[in-house]
């Protein structure tokens, strides 16, 4: 793996979205809306092309 030859610390700290929502669970209008299984970063266009994609 490759490293820098001097760094303060050896691992990034990164930040990891993960856990469950505490509000904004409820549909605002439709039927039908997009759940998250696991933490992960989603650009707009991913969120757009699932919005499409349900309609």
């Amino acid at each position: 793996m490759l490293m820098p030859k001097r760094v303060k610390y050896r691992r990034p700290h990164r930040v990891y979205p993960s856990g469950k929502a505490k509000a904004g669970t409820e549909l605002a209008f439709g039927s039908y809306g997009l759940k998250a299984t696991e933490g992960c970063w989603l650009t707009n266009r991913q969120i757009e092309a699932g919005r499409i994609a349900i309609t």
